[in-house]
This record gives C-alpha cells, structure tokens and sequence, in this order.
C-alpha cells in the first residue's frame, strides 16, 4: 500500500486535508470520491516504521519500463479512454480524473498531453475542447461524442460507449493484421531471399560458367542480365523506387488520387467486397454509437462521412445526408443510392420506424463484420499458398537456370 497526501474539499465546501492509503493513485482517488471529498492536490508520500508520514519522495527514474520511442500508440488512446470513463462513473471530477490519470501514465507523450488537458479543463475550458486541441489523438468522432456527453450530461455513459467502440475496433484490426501477417512474411522472405542470391552469389557462378561455355541457354542469360542489372545499377534501381514511391504517396493523398485509389479498391476482384464490408461495419457501428450518444442524424452522418476511410463511400454519405435533410428518412436514400445491400437498408427502415435505429445499426456492423472477418480468413487462407507458389517459382526458374548449362555440359562430355 502507498500512502497519499491529499488536500480536497468537502461536499458542503469546507476544506480538509490528510492522509489516505491505496494500491495506486487511481484507487486513492476512488477512495476519496466514495468519502464525499473533491481532491484538489493529491501527492505520494511514505510511511515511516514510526507511522508518521514522512515528505514526498522526489520523482526518480529507476523502475520506470523502457520505451523506445515517443510515440502515442491508438491502443493507449483507448486504455485512456476505458480508464476515463471508470473514474467519471464512480463520481470523481473530470480535472481529478484527468490529473490523476496523467501522473499514472508511464508514456511520457500521453503523460504530457493528459496533463495538458487537465490544465485547460481547470482554467475552464470545456472536455470537449481541450480535446479538440490535439487532432491527431481524437478523432473528430471522439471530440463529438464527448461534446454530446457533456452536454447532455453523461458523459461517463458516453465516455463507456466510446471505449467499448475503440475497444471493438482494436480489435478487428488486430485480427486482420494477424492473418495478413504471414502471408506479408513469406513474401518479404522470398524476394530478400531472390535478391542476395541474384546481387552476391550467382554472380561469381555466372562467371565461370560464361568462361566454360560459349553461348548459354536462355533461361540462363535471362537470369545473368536481370542479375548483371542489380549488380551495376543498384543505386539507380534503389533511388528510382524511392521516387516512384514518393511520387505515388504524394498522388494517393492528393482529392483526385485518393478518390481514385479508393474507387479502385472497390472493384478489385476478391478483395473489392472484403474493402466494401468493412466500410459497411464502420458506417453502421459509428452512426449507431452516435445516434445512441444522442447525436441528431444529420451531424452524425457528418461526422460519419469524415471518418468512414472511402472517399467515394464518403461522397455517396455527403449525398444521403443532403436528401435526409429535406426530410426523408436514411433508408430511402441509402436505397437509391444502392449503397450497401437490400437487406441492410430494410433493417435499417425496421429501426427507424421502430424507434430503435441505433439498434438496428449496431446489429448491423456485427453481421457486416462477421462476414468480413469471414472473407478476410477465406483470402489469408488462399493468399498464404499463392504466394508460396510464386516464391518456389522464381526460385525454381533460377534452379534451371543454372543446371541447364551444367546438363549441357555434362551431354559434351559423354
């Protein structure tokens, strides 16, 4: 047990001061909400053999884990945000709340932008608002989301929503990454592999076999070229790939090259509905997590248009919003657009006319997604094999390649 200082004031407004003992910070606040009191400074201080308390202990390095980098990962946004919502609901003020969690945190970036916002929600700034003020961390959905909380007056609700919705989208990245990520290992393996023996080991075998014979087969000469090309004309080879990747990252974040990637990406063969799926999820996860925060449709449909990772799904979302607007309701248009599937449109309607719309739509995404971790597992299961079909084939060019000219040989000797 730690013991902490703490200076709080009573729920009649009278200010008191002690001492109190709990695992962590987190529970010394929780202590102290469920006494009545409101922290305003709450330090670590250590107990004596005597039983007297002796003066803080001065921050030190040692036990604190290593960490490479300084970089904010999303998963400790979403800790952040499930940590948030558990000390709102049990009754602690948002800049206690704030405070407490940022002296806990061991990333040294999310520490100092925790304790940013503690600061601005102190001088009077609004949740909200102080989180606006960092982008890149919240998203507009969260910014949103919390704004509604607070002005509706749950935000510990709110917050709890938010996480399990960060929470469910960890997730299912998570199992994407891991099914893609050996069928990505076998393939970087295999071209690494084709490179070094192209760049540094056939070379010196090429040589002798071009001083043994006068004209070599075809598939040898082939694979002399290709590997004659990568032993003088690397650097050229290596700043060219640089610049064609520049040149089509900057493309693909331009209006026109993102909306053409992403239109692109829908109509690839096999992977194109897997992209449409997942863009089906997000809308109807997002937008029923929105409406069930309180959200009006139209703001929500908004925020849904900006956060939905299609460019060309987002347009079509822009023009069901324009047409919700002039008072009908999300399934008509989303109808006659032919966005997603008939199915989903008429549950959608069941919803609305039902009052439970953001039911509905939560019921939804898990169908959607279910059927895209479904396709995402179909695809990683017969990526895996094609891609060791292509590896064992440049593999075995070069095997022929090289024992054409020593059968050759071995025919003159007889």
């Amino acid at each position: 047990m730690t013991a902490f200082r703490y200076q709080a004031i009573e729920g009649g407004g009278a200010p008191v001061k002690g001492v109190v003992e709990a695992e962590n910070r987190k529970a010394a606040l929780s202590i102290l909400a469920e006494r009545g009191l409101f922290p305003s400074s709450l330090e670590s201080a250590a107990v004596e053999g005597n039983g007297e308390v002796a003066a803080p202990a001065a921050p030190t390095e040692t036990g604190r884990p290593f960490r490479m980098g300084t970089g904010i990962r999303r998963k400790e946004i979403t800790a952040f945000t499930r940590e948030m919502a558990a000390l709102l609901s049990a009754g602690i003020p948002i800049p206690q709340a704030l405070e407490g969690l940022g002296h806990e945190e061991e990333n040294p970036a999310l520490k100092s932008v925790v304790l940013q916002i503690s600061d601005s929600v102190r001088k009077g700034a609004a949740v909200s608002t102080a989180l606006d003020e960092h982008p890149k961390l919240f998203s507009k959905l969260y910014v949103s989301m919390v704004r509604v909380g607070e002005e509706a007056g749950v935000l510990p609700k709110v917050m709890s929503d938010l996480a399990d919705l960060l929470e469910h989208e960890d997730e299912v990245r998570s199992e994407v990454m891991t099914a893609v990520s050996y069928p990505l290992f076998v393939l970087g393996f295999g071209v690494l592999t084709v490179t070094i023996l192209l760049g540094l080991v056939l070379p010196r075998l090429f040589g002798m076999l071009k001083d043994m014979m006068a004209v070599l087969p075809l598939p040898t000469r082939i694979l002399l070229s290709v590997s004659e090309g990568l032993q003088n004309y690397w650097l050229w080879i290596l700043c060219g790939g640089f610049l064609v990747a520049g040149g089509l990252r900057w493309y693909l974040r331009s209006p026109g090259g993102a909306l053409a990637w992403d239109k692109m990406r829908l109509k690839v063969p096999l992977i194109g509905p897997v992209f449409q799926t997942a863009a089906l999820s997000r809308f109807a996860r997002t937008l029923g997590t929105l409406v069930k925060a309180g959200v009006s449709l139209l703001p929500a449909l908004k925020i849904v248009e900006n956060t939905i990772g299609n460019l060309m799904i987002a347009n079509l979302i822009a023009r069901v919003a324009e047409e919700t607007r002039g008072g009908d309701s999300l399934a008509t248009p989303l109808r006659k657009l032919r966005i997603f599937p008939n199915t989903v449109v008429q549950m959608i309607n069941v919803g609305e006319e039902s009052g439970k719309l953001d039911e509905m739509l939560l019921k939804v995404a898990g169908i959607e997604e279910r059927q895209m971790r479904a396709r995402t597992r179909t695809l990683v299961s017969l990526l895996g094999p094609v891609l060791i079909v292509v590896v064992g084939a440049m593999v075995g060019f070069m095997v022929i390649a090289l024992l054409l000219p020593i059968f050759k040989m071995s025919r003159g000797i007889r």
